[in-house]
């Protein structure tokens, strides 16, 4: 399991230890409040004694001006660059902030994102032979709504690879293929199929565990539908969302529960199989899998409210605008006009 980042004082036998990484770390960040500043502060700290680090700011400017004062001296602190534009604030951040990187390997993390020392160099060792690293999180502390949203986490994993909260990629490659879509909600899964379509190459191991710290209730139950969203960029694994509340009414009609019992089973066997999956009992814990038939449930219904909010008002509220696209298809990406 990963543990938080700490100084290591300089002996002989401790040199190799503390020798910085010729690694960049992006953070983009966007508060309406200070809430958790302290914290951030505190591994901002221990990360800037490994890597580079450059948080950039969206913030409003009273809230940018009192993180600029906290992190004077200790990380590089700047805005979006005001020449992009974009519905997406984190992915001009993050375009902002790959450009101003100084380092060939970068790592772009949410705010509520926590490596480990092994963690970054395990990225920085991947970034030597793939384009994209993908890492997988997992939560800590465990409240029950991150209990409730590690059944996604275990059965994106039983079928492939997860989606998590941070991605590193080589600096080259991200500026020759122009960077991605600021203009989509999926930002990963932009970032990820861009790579592929430049020709890239991608590391996705999944014993790569970095912790992350899960939100608050509220923030959590207000992404629900936006979360749903994001499948519209998946047509397969969104009609399989969609299919799932017209089989369970038509069961509850014919009063056959045996076929709704048998697809619980199945899901939690599926998640149960990600938690197992290259050593995952270290990280997640036991009865999680539990709650996997919980979020498919809860994604089937928010899937119809994000469809519909699609069709009814042209895409999903996000920051204050509209977001049409969740993420380009590959086929458009690869195309020679893609956005």
């Amino acid at each position: 399991m990963s543990t938080p980042l700490r100084p290591v004082p300089r002996t002989a036998s401790s040199t190799t230890a503390t020798v910085r990484l010729a690694l960049s770390y992006v953070l983009p960040l966007r508060w309406s409040d200070d809430v958790g500043l302290g914290e951030l502060t505190g591994y901002l700290r221990q990360l800037a004694t490994r890597v580079e680090v450059t948080v950039v700011d969206g913030s409003p400017p009273e809230v940018f001006a009192r993180h600029a004062a906290v992190w004077r001296g200790l990380v590089r602190h700047v805005p979006p660059d005001p020449a992009l534009r974009g519905a997406n604030g984190k992915v001009t951040g993050v375009l902002t902030g790959v450009r101003l990187a100084g380092h060939e390997h970068v790592v772009i993390a949410d705010d509520d994102v926590r490596y480990d020392e092994a963690g970054l160099r395990a990225v920085h060792r991947l970034l030597g032979r793939a384009d994209l690293v993908r890492p997988q999180n997992y939560f800590d502390p465990m409240p029950w709504h991150a209990y409730w949203d590690t059944g996604r986490i275990l059965l994106n994993r039983s079928l492939g690879a997860d989606y998590p909260g941070t991605l590193a990629v080589r600096r080259s490659t991200f500026l020759a293929m122009g960077g991605y879509d600021p203009d989509v909600l999926f930002e990963n899964l932009e970032l990820i199929r861009t790579v592929r379509a430049y020709g890239g190459t991608e590391a996705a191991p999944a014993d790569l565990y970095v912790r992350r710290l899960p939100p608050a209730a509220r923030h959590f139950l207000g992404q629900r539908v936006r979360q749903a969203y994001d499948d519209l960029a998946q047509p397969v694994r969104l009609a399989v969302f969609l299919a799932v509340l017209p089989a369970l009414g038509a069961a509850v009609v014919a009063r056959r529960p045996g076929p709704v019992l048998g697809a619980v089973a199945a899901t939690v066997a599926l998640a149960e199989a990600g938690r197992r999956r290259a050593g995952g009992t270290r990280v997640f814990p036991a009865g999680a899998a539990l709650t996997a038939p919980l979020w498919v449930l809860e994604r089937a219904t928010c899937s119809w409210l994000a469809l519909g909010q699609r069709v009814l008002f042209g895409g999903v509220r996000y920051a204050g605008t509209r977001i049409r696209h969740a993420a380009h298809s590959p086929r458009t990406l690869r195309s020679p006009r893609r956005p």
